[in-house]
């Protein structure tokens, strides 16, 4: 954007000469050349072979750009069955083209209306992205939407496609193709357009405190209060670091003294803001958006020194409510009552304020001016509303849930909080087939997640027990809790109320089917020991089989003694059984009388030794009750 596409109220022709002095930056800066940066995402030709390669493309400044994620679709040229290659008016029935259920990429030539409009009418057509093919050789630029928004051009905020600006000799080859009845596939790619450098994002909002400027006043201000609650999540978390800019121009020196400088200026003429009606005769000046602006930097500042720089939020949107222009309540007054609900101190919001009246820098607004000017990979900030993540622009519609996602790709992927996987940006992938993801079909554990960028196969972790594996086709539950879900993923069976399981606690991976069963541990087969003549090997044993284990038994009249897998013979005689059982009794009554004398010489004994200590501390009645005089020892 250049700067003659700053955001400002036309003036009228009274006040023209005026407007011209407001020239955007500070005099420090105010030679630099303004620099446009066009945020850009790869377009990749995946069909026909003739025709693969890699090219640039400008991201719309409208619709939703998927930031971080990619999308592979059929092209299609609306001219080759329609007039309509310019998809300036609306098309006539929905596009027909067989995509072997893939999405329809449009391409559309350049020229004749606004380029929100045609990628409008391509998305009421069917259209799930947009190419524009430029129409001259030139370097990229960056497809805008109308500075003015008409009632007729409501649309734009509609727009919830992605779209980009190619090149003219990419788009001439693409559409040789297509006239060739080739079916061209590409892939577009946004997953660098977002950088993510390190765990946090920082990001920024230029912005204005008039709320009287139009649609594009009512836009931002409907972002702020919409958003709000997904900013404070991220800022409380710590996961990002956001902080609010204000554009300010500056009078030339000629002019300072004028009455429109004076009304429209503070400190001297060096930060100025435009009439917010445009009209310098009545209502508010731009001296009151001034300094309202700064209010809102210095209750930014001293939030982030109380450690609640989230309360900006909550301030802005109040002020909105409470104190809006067309209810003459745009003042300091209204301002003070808001900060001083939310416990902020007033007297420091002023100290860092300053004195509008000095003639000397404000440092507030001077690094504003500063921060205006492009450096790196972000070009000058010339329109507002602008929004800034990792220190790159922001395309698209300012809506809550797109930049909501462009903040999530500026996370490292799988690190992104919690936030950014909630219903409102996820792209269900999941519901199709898992997602071509590793599954457990007993306890439906899956390693599908769905994000912002798509689908992620990544073992997952339920109730504390981890699994691991590629994610696609493996995973294995793994850590000493791991047989308490579902047996570790090992086999298992039950029968008869007695379970047996391949699942081993002291193993903190793999299965092994248990002792009496044979198999890999995901299938275990019962073994037959007594087929296999691993059991009941003595002469004469007799040997079943059961489930996990066996019996053995033995002929005739013996018993099976298992420790040593022999029989011994029983007794038939019942004189052999009344010995041993008047053995046993003989064993029992020693034990009994054994016991009482135990008892009877315990209870002598006791009752010997607490006489005698009885007898060293109390009278006793063998010895008549007579108490001995003390005797007491001669010096």
């Amino acid at each position: 954007m250049t700067p003659k596409q700053v955001a400002l109220p036309p003036p009228s022709p009274m006040n023209a000469h005026l407007l011209l002095c407001l020239v955007l930056l500070s005099t420090t800066v105010v030679s630099v050349t303004s620099r446009f940066v066009v945020e850009k995402s790869s377009i990749t030709v995946v069909s026909p072979d003739d025709l693969k390669s890699k090219h640039d493309s400008s991201i719309g400044n409208f619709g939703v750009p998927d930031y971080g994620g990619s999308m592979m679709g059929v092209l299609f040229y609306p001219s080759t069955s329609s007039p309509s290659s310019m998809a300036c008016n609306a098309f006539d029935s929905p596009f027909k083209h067989e995509t072997s259920g893939r999405p329809l990429i449009v391409l559309i030539d350049r020229g004749g209306c606004f380029f929100a409009l045609k990628v409008w009418n391509a998305q009421q057509a069917g259209a799930k992205a947009v190419l524009v093919a430029d129409d001259r050789d030139e370097p990229l630029i960056t497809m805008e939407s109308p500075e003015e928004e008409t009632q007729s051009q409501a649309y734009m905020r509609n727009i919830t496609i992605p779209s980009a600006l190619i090149e003219r000799s990419f788009g001439d080859s693409l559409k040789k193709a297509l006239t060739k009845g080739q079916e061209v596939v590409i892939k577009i790619d946004w997953g660098e357009s977002m950088p993510h450098p390190d765990n946090r994002v920082e990001y920024e909002l230029w912005t204005n405190s008039n709320d009287e400027c139009g649609v594009r006043c009512d836009e931002q201000m409907e972002f702020v209060k919409n958003f709000r609650g997904h900013a404070q999540l991220l800022e409380k978390g710590g996961y990002t670091q956001f902080t609010p800019h204000y554009i300010t121009w500056y009078c030339p020196e000629a002019f300072i003294l004028t009455k429109q400088c004076k009304s429209q200026c503070i400190n001297h003429g060096r930060y100025c803001a435009p009439d917010p009606e445009k009209d310098f005769e009545r209502g508010y000046d731009g001296k009151d958006v001034l300094m309202e602006n700064l209010r809102q930097l210095c209750v930014h500042r001293v939030a982030n020194e109380s450690k609640r720089p989230w309360l900006w939020w909550d301030y802005v949107t109040d002020f909105h409510i409470r104190c809006r222009m067309s209810e003459k309540k745009y003042n300091q007054d209204c301002a003070e009552e808001v900060i001083k609900s939310l416990y902020l101190s007033i007297e420091k919001v002023r100290e860092c304020m300053g004195d509008p009246e000095a003639d000397a820098e404000n440092p507030v607004l001077k690094l504003e001016q500063e921060l205006q000017v492009g450096r790196g990979s972000r070009g000058d900030v010339t329109i507002l509303p602008t929004l800034v993540i990792n220190d790159v622009q922001y395309r698209g519609n300012l809506e809550r849930t797109a930049v909501l996602r462009a903040i999530c790709a500026g996370f490292e992927e799988t690190t992104e909080p919690a936030i950014c996987l909630n219903g409102d940006i996820e792209t269900n992938e999941c519901v199709e087939n898992n997602g071509g993801c590793w599954q457990d079909t007993k306890t439906n554990i899956t390693a599908c997640k769905d994000t912002f960028r798509g689908r992620v196969c990544k073992c997952p972790s339920v109730n504390g027990v981890q699994y691991e594996g590629d994610g696609y086709k493996h995973c294995e539950a793994v850590g000493p809790t791991r047989c308490a879900v579902n047996h570790g993923g090992c086999w298992s069976e039950t029968r008869n109320g007695q379970t047996f399981s391949a699942c081993s606690e002291s193993d903190l991976k793999g299965c092994q089917c248990p002792k009496g069963f044979r198999g890999d541990g995901h299938t275990c087969e019962d073994m037959d020991e007594c087929k296999e003549r691993m059991a009941c090997q003595c002469d004469g044993c007799s040997c079943k089989n059961t489930w996990g284990s066996y019996e053995c038994g033995c002929g005739g009249n013996r018993l099976y003694i298992k420790e040593q897998d022999t029989c011994i013979a029983k007794s038939s005689s019942q004189f052999g059984w009344y010995i041993t059982l008047f053995v046993l009794a003989g064993f029992a009554g020693i034990g009994i009388v054994g016991y009482i004398f135990y008892k009877y010489r315990l209870r002598s004994y006791m009752d010997s030794e607490i006489m005698a200590i009885m007898s060293q501390y109390m009278p006793i009645d063998n010895q008549n009750n007579e108490v001995q005089p003390l005797q007491r020892s001669s010096v």
